[in-house]
């Protein structure tokens, strides 16, 4: 393919892009991230889901989570590019504990990361941001909708996750593009402001 073409067909990056950001998106099992990070990506996504079978039933918790017949075994991978010089990209980790090690290793050069939510299972977030809080990698928190789950006041959901005060709290939608960029807008800002809060 010609190099030109290609470059306006957004399959490579500008020649004038100076700055990369690698970003992660995680949460448990079925929150939606393989959805969210499809929703943003302006690049067709790396999506490396496998069909479930009977064998992982004792160890995947399909509960609350009807239809759901595959399952990321690795990672997503999408990309954003903000200007001609800055680009994010968008990693998506599974949300099982078997795969907690690889997903550590994912936050390797991570500027932070956004945490999907799910008010039907808001308990099996603590797992997710625990890791995080150990790993040192800030975060913010987007309450994904689902048709089904019941909603509940900012305050109390904050209490539920026994947020900090600083730690942003929204609510989005994975598979609207305008509400997920929105959620990651939130992380950036939250990234932004700690940096310029920090010491030179």
């Amino acid at each position: 393919m010609d190099s030109a073409l290609a470059s306006d067909s957004g399959v490579y990056l500008p020649r004038t892009v100076r700055t990369a950001a690698k970003l992660l998106v995680v949460g448990h099992f079925g929150v939606g991230k393989t959805t969210f990070v499809g929703s943003l990506s302006e690049i067709r996504p790396l999506r490396t889901e496998e069909t479930m079978t009977q064998a992982g039933a004792h160890v995947d918790d399909l509960a609350g989570l009807d239809g759901k017949t595959t399952t990321t075994v690795a990672m997503d991978f999408g990309r954003i590019t903000l200007s001609d010089s800055l680009v994010l990209y968008l990693f998506g980790a599974p949300g099982q504990q078997r795969f907690t090690r690889l997903w550590l290793d994912m936050t390797h050069g991570a500027l932070g990361a956004l945490v999907l939510a799910d008010t039907r299972r808001l308990d099996q977030s603590f797992d997710v941001m625990g890791l995080l809080e150990e790993h040192g990698l800030p975060y913010a928190v987007a309450v994904n909708h689902f048709d089904d789950a019941p909603a509940f006041p900012e305050e109390e959901i904050r209490e539920a996750l026994d947020l900090l005060p600083e730690t942003p709290l929204v609510t989005c939608d994975a598979r609207d593009r305008i509400s997920a960029t929105r959620a990651l807008i939130t992380l950036v800002d939250h990234l932004h402001a700690r940096t310029a809060q920090e010491p030179v």
